[in-house]
């Protein structure tokens, strides 16, 4: 008894032995914690921010391009596509989604969870990690991932701890969460939650549904790994997704019945890239960077830094409205391809066999494209970059090069002598066009080429074209401001001959009709609607080519024109954005508007650093712009912008089945507009208004001598027309648009006739001036 008594004392003397030592290990644990905890508060593993940089944490912010109808239309970034949102921007699912699978015990903890910590020690890991949201944005702010090293990611975790708690005390819980989302690099560009519920549904995030807040959020665990990209890892990531709504049930966030639903549905993924190369508005963002950076150049910060494009979180607010864009981009889209068929119908190595050229030998082909090689980026890389001798480049290429080349049917890899690629786009018809408002001189869309990733020369700024017939309304508005002329006098439609040294014309100019067809008379109306060259050619012989030439300036032509009778036809090279602005004077009662693509800058805060002032100035009498876009409107009435009004031509008409896209329109409103064909057909032009909107199209080949063999097709009537046509369609069924279909406003004083039905030449000229007679120059 004795024995058993003292073995049981024994045993009790060594387990109290035990339980002090172990609170004494508990204790030198927690300590040891604390201590370690303050050591690291105090910095002594490595400096911590303070409260300043807890206020501005360095995260890049992109500079934000901002349609006029409050849609992003790009971003400007060097390595972080990141535009913050506020917490009231994320939808509650979503944020359900992110406390449901990362921290569920957000809203009862102060940045640490202590159940979580202690269970992950005990279970080593093994049971999940322990970090809270708030620790995952400490490591996302200040230290990225996490170190290979022990005792380096031990101290790592203390300055989390420490760092989570003061993000804790500095912010609110939704604003930790705001700064979580905004944080997070969800790849493929998609930097923070608005990039990428842009980038991967084509939303803002208060727009994601639960199962897009789902993916999303399973995309925290590892956006590399959990990539729902078709060619990276899909299936991981629905399985991901859908362990998030297990878990969005399991918390009661969402009922069995919805999680059972939305786990057996797709990911619906509506990947919409944002490069630079890629979405909407491509050539316009690309002007846009020359712009800001021209902008930033000249308009330091108070402090005299630069503002950084790519990192400041600026705001550029434009005039492109994101509906009218779309619109313009889909009706290239759309007419491009048929045009381009026609085209290389027409082009076929039996038909033509120096395609895709016309009416160069050999020789002058080869010229053409040495030329051409001497202007390429491969040439100048080999030869300033690289240093290469000119042989040496010459040489490389004839060498077949594995390569990815553009077609209407989409990218084709291939193998291919670069001389060869070279000719391949040289095939290509290439549009321009612009939308703008005629009286705030606000663009509303810029397409300056087919596909910016392969062919980046803005066709709406940069490149100058002989713009044929659209010229002549130029030549009319000049002979109505200076004679007084109305649309229903008539001009005999004979040649004329310019003879040699009048207005310094060095020889005899006798245009020709395109028709060769002459006689009779034809009012101005007619004549232009028809583009009668022998009447614009009498009416360049009444004014002469100098104010003809004054008149372009001032609607704002930068280019250089010569002072000659031929400029008439339009032999002139000018821009797609100067045509638009010019024609938009006619429209806007001859005020001349600058055309206007950045309406004001803001920085992060929403501090506005710039604002746009409007230019304009008077260039014509409202009458004398009035009643040359009644002459234009006899373009569409019977001219060669009649199809606009037409249908049936497509049952007997091939041209109409085969290229006239979007036939018929069936317009019934006012349209004043101009066609304009160059005479071997290698541009072909239209210039459509209505009173609140002016649009012009180009279409050409990059070389001259790449153009259609007939007028049939090559046009500008069946070349560019078509676009406008569809894109005003468009335009016209979005209502909220509200393009006008009304008539132009007619001037309270004309005393101009323009119903010919009703004009009296005799009483016209007595009304003007009663007592005086007409000039031997105006009797035609």
């Amino acid at each position: 008894m004795a024995k058993t008594k003292k073995k049981q004392t024994k045993k009790n003397q060594d387990f109290s032995s035990y339980v002090r030592w172990f609170w004494k290990l508990f204790i030198a644990g927690i300590l040891l914690v604390v201590m370690m905890f303050l050591l690291a508060a105090w910095g002594v593993f490595g400096e911590l921010p303070d409260y300043t940089i807890l206020e501005n944490p360095k995260t890049n912010l992109a500079t934000e391009i901002i349609s006029s109808d409050g849609k992003t239309l790009g971003k400007f970034y060097f390595n972080d596509n990141r535009t913050p949102v506020g917490y009231d921007d994320l939808p509650q699912h979503l944020v359900d989604a992110l406390i449901a699978t990362e921290d569920a015990r957000y809203y009862e903890h102060s940045g640490i969870d202590a159940r979580g910590t202690l269970r992950a020690i005990i279970k080593l890991g093994s049971g999940g990690g322990a970090s809270t949201i708030s620790q995952q944005l400490a490591k996302q702010l200040f230290h990225g991932e996490g170190s290979k090293n022990l005792i380096e990611r031990v101290t790592q975790k203390l300055k989390e701890w420490v760092i989570a708690i003061k993000l804790e005390r500095q912010y609110t819980k939704e604003e930790i969460i705001a700064m979580y989302f905004n944080i997070y690099d969800f790849g493929n560009n998609g930097d923070g939650i608005r990039s990428a519920a842009s980038i991967y549904f084509d939303k803002e995030p208060k727009e994601l549904d639960i199962k897009e807040s789902a993916m999303l959020v399973g995309m925290f665990k590892n956006s590399s790994l959990y990539n729902p990209r078709d060619h990276r890892n899909p299936i991981g990531t629905r399985n991901r997704r859908n362990v998030v709504l297990s878990q969005m049930e399991k918390y009661n966030y969402i009922s069995e019945e919805i999680m059972d639903s939305l786990q057996k549905t797709e990911l619906d993924l509506r990947y919409s890239p944002q490069s630079h190369r890629d979405g909407i508005a491509t050539y316009f963002r690309a002007y846009l960077d020359g712009f800001m950076k021209d902008w930033i150049k000249n308009n330091p910060k108070p402090d005299g830094e630069k503002y950084n494009l790519y990192g400041d979180g600026l705001k550029v607010y434009t005039t492109i409205d994101s509906r009218m864009q779309k619109y313009a981009e889909d009706a290239v889209q759309q007419h491009m391809p048929r045009l381009q068929a026609e085209f290389n119908h027409q082009n076929t190595p039996d038909r033509n066999p120096t395609a895709p050229f016309l009416e160069l030998d050999l020789n002058e082909i080869d010229a053409l494209m040495n030329r051409s090689m001497k202007q390429s980026e491969r040439w100048r890389h080999m030869k300033y970059d690289l240093k290469k001798d000119d042989e040496e480049i010459i040489a490389s290429f004839d060498k077949p090069t594995q390569m990815t080349v553009f077609s209407w049917n989409g990218e084709i890899d291939t193998i291919m002598k670069p001389i060869d690629s070279m000719r391949y786009y040289k095939s290509f018809l290439h549009p321009g066009m612009m939308s703008m408002d005629p009286q705030t001189g606000h663009v509303k869309a810029w397409v300056g080429g087919m596909n910016y990733k392969h062919f980046q020369y803005d066709h709406v700024k940069q490149g100058r074209r002989q713009v044929g017939s659209t010229f002549k309304p130029f030549v009319y508005a000049t002979a109505i401001d200076q004679l007084h002329l109305s649309p229903c006098d008539e001009l005999p439609d004979t040649q004329i001959t310019i003879e040699a040294g009048k207005f310094g014309n060095p020889e005899p100019w006798t245009p020709k009709n395109s028709d060769g067809q002459y006689g009779g008379s034809r009012t101005l109306k007619s004549a232009l609607a028809n583009s009668i060259n022998t009447i614009t050619a009498r009416l360049m012989d009444k004014v002469g080519p100098q104010p003809v030439v004054d008149l372009v300036k001032k609607l704002g032509v930068e280019a250089d024109i010569p002072v000659v009778p031929s400029i008439a036809l339009g032999t002139a090279d000018l821009s797609v954005y100067e045509m638009v602005a010019a024609y938009a004077t006619f429209a806007n009662k001859g005020v001349y508007t600058k055309p206007v693509m950045v309406t004001h800058i803001e920085d992060k805060n929403g501090t506005i650093l710039y604002q746009f002032t409007p230019e304009s100035r008077d260039v014509l009498s409202e009458e004398a712009a009035y009643v040359t876009v009644k002459l234009m409107e006899g373009v569409t009435e019977g001219g060669s912008g009649t199809r606009l009004r037409t249908k049936g031509a497509d049952a007997y008409r091939a041209d109409y089945r085969e290229v006239v896209t979007g036939y018929p329109y069936e317009f019934k409103n006012p349209i004043a507009g101009k066609t304009g064909t160059t005479q071997n057909q290698s541009d072909g032009w239209f210039m459509g208004m209505v009173p609140n909107l002016v649009t012009g199209v180009w279409v050409g080949a990059e070389d001259r001598a790449a153009h259609f063999r007939t007028i049939t097709y090559g046009q500008g009537a069946a070349m560019a027309l078509p676009i406008w046509g569809v894109y005003m369609k468009s335009c016209y069924e979005d209502k909220d648009l509200e393009i006008s279909t009304a008539d132009f406003e007619r001037p309270l004083e004309l005393s101009i006739e323009v119903d010919c039905a009703n004009y009296d030449p005799d009483a016209e000229s007595d009304s003007n001036n009663p007592n005086a007679e007409v000039p031997d120059e105006l009797e035609f």
